[in-house]
């Protein structure tokens, strides 16, 4: 399928076809799921492409199923490596009288497998949604309504549940990262000065902060938006390890880890591009593809077991894979540039995570460490 402008090999994958850095599945987890899925790439070796895929495309980059936040369609969907849709939210019925869903933005599996916190960025809620009942578990926030008090956020992004049942989120608009504990409706951290005035200052100020990702080490990676900066955080102590400008970045989102001091963070901007480099700044690698391949706002790129790279293409209305090696999108599913809600068609995705045991908190659930006494740090 099309290229894209390498800025040096990124010689940090391994063959396709190769499990790394991922653990194997405990029968609870898979167990937790309402249907069948693949596990592993010797499972989806010898799949063959369905007609929902843009052609070219190879089910066997992935090791399973693909979670997707499809903002402008008000659903979540997975989506099989074939590209066929097998769960969805809202089902007709899953809704209860009152209660709305709409504009998803990221979505996560918890780390057990069983429930998906999902971020209504522009709705302002966080809500918990059971796989298996189909039923909201838990919401925080107010439908429509933002604010900064107990229970109220302003453009909430990358809510993820810890082990524990914490769940750790940005509150762009806020200026300031939370700590919240279901089924509590009222903050057990505030990581920062509540104010409309972000400024990067961590970590008693934020710059618009739009993610925070586990890291391997127990520590966890903040993303500001205002200043391009990225920031090393220890989450227990509350220190901030190191702070770098991802290089050559308008507009950061939703940076993670690759692998050591490896980082991934999507450019959300349009042309847009998705940046490799280290803790120190260093270019890693950097794809930016040119021409009906250029990238539109992408807000979220994840690393892959086989060294591949995921991504949701929002304004393009795709989520495609890449290829680091060759910088060409190994499958693809949604219409470049056409918006549509029927199979094979995405509109604005915004966020996407793997099925598990590949999710990002089942992967990350022995090291993502939240603070050691919570209480209000801010405020």
């Amino acid at each position: 399928m099309a290229s894209g402008t390498a800025a040096s090999a990124h010689g940090t994958g391994t063959a396709h076809g190769t499990d790394t850095h991922r653990g194997r599945a405990r029968t609870g987890v898979r167990g937790s799921l309402p249907f069948p899925a693949p596990s592993g790439y010797r499972a989806t070796a010898h799949l063959k492409p369905g007609p929902y895929l843009a052609p070219g495309s190879q089910p066997s980059v992935l090791p399973t199923d693909v979670l997707i936040a499809d903002r402008n369609n008000n659903r979540l969907i997975i989506v099989d490596p074939q590209g066929n849709i097998v769960w969805r939210f809202p089902k007709p019925g899953d809704l209860l009288p009152g209660q709305t869903f709409v504009t998803p933005d990221d979505a996560f599996f918890t780390p057990n497998g069983k429930d998906i916190i999902v971020t209504q960025e522009d709705n302002y809620v966080v809500s918990e949604i059971s796989i298996a009942t189909g039923r909201i578990v838990w919401r925080y926030g107010h439908p429509g309504s933002p604010g900064s008090s107990p229970d109220y956020l302003d453009n909430p992004d990358d809510a993820m549940m810890l082990p524990d049942g914490d769940v750790v989120l940005a509150d762009i608009k806020n200026c300031r990262i939370l700590v919240l504990h279901p089924p509590s409706h009222s903050p057990v951290e505030v990581i920062g000065q509540t104010t409309s005035s972000c400024a990067h200052q961590p970590p008693t100020r934020w710059g618009s902060p739009n993610g925070v990702f586990p890291l391997s080490n127990g520590n966890w990676i903040v993303t500001e938006i205002d200043g391009d900066w990225v920031d090393g955080f220890d989450l227990r102590t509350g220190k901030v390890l190191w702070s770098t400008n991802p290089p050559g970045v308008t507009y950061p989102s939703d940076t993670n880890q690759v692998h050591g001091d490896v980082f991934i963070t999507a450019d959300y901007s349009n042309p847009g591009q998705v940046v490799e480099f280290t803790s120190s700044g260093q270019l890693v690698w950097r794809y930016a593809p040119t021409g009906t391949q250029a990238l539109d706002r992408p807000s979220l790129a994840l690393p892959l077991p086989n060294g591949d790279v995921i991504l949701n293409d929002d304004w393009n209305h795709r989520v495609i894979v890449v290829d680091p090696r060759t910088n060409t999108i190994v499958w693809q599913y949604g219409h470049t540039g056409i918006p549509g809600a029927g199979p094979g068609y995405l509109d604005k995705p915004d966020g996407v995570d793997l099925v598990p045991p590949y999710s990002l908190t089942y992967v990350h659930r022995h090291a993502m460490l939240g603070p050691q006494n919570p209480s209000t740090s801010g405020g």
